[in-house]
Order: C-alpha cells, then sequence, then structure tokens
C-alpha cells in the first residue's frame, strides 16, 4: 500500500502510510498482510482494489461495508447475475462509488471467477491457483528503506496477463500487486514494524 508524499519511516517502525488517518491504521494492524485463508476473502479485495482505481484506498474503505451490503456479501455466485436492472440502482446509491464501468467490470470478474472455480477443481482449488504466482507460499520481501515496495512487480504482471487471459477486467499489474498484499500472498511490510514478524509467522503455519 503505497500512499504518496509520506516519510521513509515512522517513529513507532510500522509502515509509513498506516499512520496516515486511524482506518488505514486499523486496515494495516488487523488485516492488511495477513494470508487469506479462504478464497472468497481474496475475491473481496479484488472487488475493492478494482474500485480503488483511481481513488486513495481510504476511500474505499469509508465505503466497504457500503459495497458488502449492496454487492450481495461479495458473494460472486449473486453478483454474477447482476444485470443493467441492477447496475441502474447501484448507480443511485451514494453509499458506493458510484461507477458504471466498475460495477460492470465487477460483475464480469464475478462471472470470471466462477468460470476460474470450475477450471481449478472448484473452491479448494482457487488458493493454490493464486498462490502458483509466488512460488507456492507467501513471498517475504523484506522490505525496508534500502529495499522499498515497488508498485508492481514480475510476479503482479505474470497475474494481471493470466487473469485478462481468462476474462478478468481492470486486473492491471498494480492492481495485481494491492491484492497480492493484501491477501497476504507477499509480504510488504517493513521489517521495523510489527506486523512483518506476525504476517511472517501465521504465513508459517
Amino acid at each position: 500500500m503505497i500512499i504518496p508524499n509520506l516519510p521513509a519511516r515512522s517513529p513507532d517502525g510500522r509502515c509509513p502510510w498506516a499512520n496516515h488517518n486511524e482506518l488505514l491504521r486499523e486496515f494495516h494492524d488487523y488485516e492488511w498482510g495477513e494470508p487469506v485463508a479462504e478464497a472468497g476473502i481474496l475475491f473481496e479485495y479484488l472487488v475493492l482494489h478494482t474500485f480503488q482505481l483511481g481513488f486513495d484506498f481510504p476511500v474505499v474503505l469509508k465505503r466497504r461495508e457500503g459495497f458488502r451490503e449492496l454487492l450481495a456479501g461479495f458473494d460472486p455466485e449473486r453478483l454474477a447475475r447482476f444485470g443493467e436492472e441492477e447496475i441502474a440502482e447501484l448507480l443511485l446509491n451514494p453509499r458506493i462509488l458510484r461507477n458504471r464501468r466498475k460495477l460492470e467490470a465487477t460483475v464480469q470478474n464475478a462471472q470470471a471467477w466462477l468460470r476460474l472455480r470450475q477450471q481449478v477443481g472448484g473452491e479448494a482449488g482457487l488458493l493454490p491457483f493464486f498462490y502458483q504466482y509466488v512460488g507456492g507460499r507467501a513471498l517475504d520481501n523484506r522490505r525496508s528503506e534500502a529495499n522499498p515496495v515497488p508498485v508492481s512487480t514480475p510476479q503482479s504482471e505474470a497475474m494481471s496477463q493470466d487473469l485478462k487471459r481468462r476474462g478478468f477486467v481492470m486486473t492491471g499489474p498494480v492492481t495485481c500487486y494491492n491484492i497480492l498484499q493484501t491477501a497476504g500472498l507477499v509480504n510488504d511490510h517493513l521489517l521495523s514494524c510489527p506486523r512483518h514478524a506476525e504476517c511472517l509467522a501465521l504465513a508459517a503455519h
């Protein structure tokens, strides 16, 4: 998670972006970088980071519960059936970011997710599918001032190309890297950050 114009380090050792506001601090301290145990959580991150395009992530986080309620609890099976009537209704609701292209992309990605689930042998095959991009296990990038967090990586480039080939949209390398970071498939907490060791331990289980 990169927020521009922040110092390279923070006094408490946390990743500097976590001190941008209280919402980001809570997200950083209790969620970001923890290896996901359920594919459905990764799908939620896919939806949220799709809506992040063009915005700072706090703008999306503030509306997260609105998204959850209005986008069928991030259930891909229900989202995949959304049509023009549902999208038109959503465009009138200020509880979410009202963007037709992103709403249509979310429906298309839900449909692509269901196809992918079938291709990988069901729900149990989804997380291993995404872990393949990082070598099968969470990747510890050991970030520091000398090894800063990039906006994308070869892993996210490969993931982006593959997802687009499978019918996903708005899944560029930067969005894919945000998903890998948030879902804990890569550990991009700074070595100085208390969450680095915590997420590392979770990935070892």
